[in-house]
């Protein structure tokens, strides 16, 4: 159970030491109590988002029916750019604001990425305690889950994260938000499921059951078994098994999509991740519906174009397939269904 009391003076005068104890006690059930509930939908169950930037997002709105449960999002500690303003790194517009403001958006959940390559001494130095702060004021302003994916990808080799620097800064930032309080946030530890940063085990960089809600991870060359294996990604499910936490493909896109997505990718690429999702009970589901190609951050990286409407076969067999009973879409009471159990 997390507890915020530090340095607590047990007195043998003034109060009998079990007095103190009933105290420290309720304290920690008061810091307890708040924790966002996860957001966990029923067993069986898997909410559907798409991203990741604001013409993708709107594109996949209009043209595609019913409307996904969630969109995802993304900032950073040093800017928290992308929330109230738009912003764009190369890889799209970046516009939270955006949905926040549209009614349409009204029933939907948000998964947010926070990056924070090259900035973990930053974070537990106390130099971005104050833009914690504001981060933990905007995610309490939406009034609805928001899934907190802090440093995405930490095992990355592209991200470079020690372990021991990137706990200490998962733990400082949920601490601050604890105290805050926010109320409707969800921690996500999410792995990148590929050979990890200088071979460390997985479980060097777990921040602690006390600090996960979810356990995430990407999905993009492993069924191809050109960047990690579905091995890989079996490991992060079981992992994830024992700890007794839900588990959220955070992000996803076939990746090699050149042109568009081609009709062989639904065997080699969508039926492994769906049967993922039926094998681990999988309960969020967040696809990139994107032109990867067309954005300067990804040119000549070879991640095509993933958008499903592109391929009017692709897109009649996903419709089938996301619109059986197992996946949640933005429904009236689609906020409702995520209440604590």
């Amino acid at each position: 159970m997390y507890c915020p009391l530090i340095h607590l003076r047990l007195h043998t005068s003034g109060y009998p030491v079990a007095m103190l104890l009933v105290l420290l006690l309720a304290g920690c059930m008061q810091a307890q109590t708040q924790r966002i509930c996860a957001g966990v939908p029923e067993p069986g169950k898997t909410m559907l988002l798409v991203g990741q930037d604001v013409q993708s997002i709107d594109a996949y709105l209009k043209q595609v029916d019913p409307n996904p449960a969630g969109l995802m999002l993304y900032t950073d500690l040093r800017t928290l750019s992308g929330l109230q303003r738009p912003a764009d790194d190369g890889a799209g517009q970046r516009h939270a604001a955006h949905f926040t403001q549209n009614p349409a958006c009204d029933h939907m959940v948000f998964q947010l990425g926070l990056y924070l390559v090259d900035d973990l001494l930053n974070i537990t130095s106390g130099k971005r305690d104050k833009q914690i702060v504001k981060l933990g004021q905007w995610i309490n302003s939406v009034k609805r889950p928001v899934y907190l994916r802090i440093g995405y990808e930490f095992d990355g080799p592209w991200n470079h994260y020690q372990p021991d620097h990137y706990i200490h800064a998962y733990r400082h930032i949920v601490d601050i938000m604890r105290r805050q309080p926010v109320t409707n946030v969800a921690y996500v530890w999410a792995s990148a499921a590929v050979p990890t940063y200088q071979s460390h085990p997985i479980d060097a960089w777990y921040p602690g059951d006390d600090y996960v809600d979810w356990i995430g991870l990407s999905v993009f060359q492993q069924p191809a078994g050109t960047l990690g294996t579905m091995d890989d990604i079996h490991r992060l499910c079981q992992f994830a098994q024992a700890k007794k936490r839900p588990i959220g493909i955070m992000e996803s896109t076939p990746y090699g999509s050149i042109g568009g997505i081609a009709d062989r990718q639904w065997d080699q690429w969508f039926k492994p991740v769906f049967k993922l999702i039926e094998q681990y009970d999988i309960a969020m589901f967040c696809y990139i519906n994107a032109n990867w190609q067309s954005q300067r951050m990804w040119t000549n990286q070879g991640w095509g174009d993933s958008r499903l409407q592109g391929n009017p076969s692709i897109l009649q067999r996903w419709l089938k397939q996301t619109t059986q009973p197992r996946y949640l879409h933005a429904t009236d009471d689609l906020l409702a269904e995520l209440k604590c159990k």
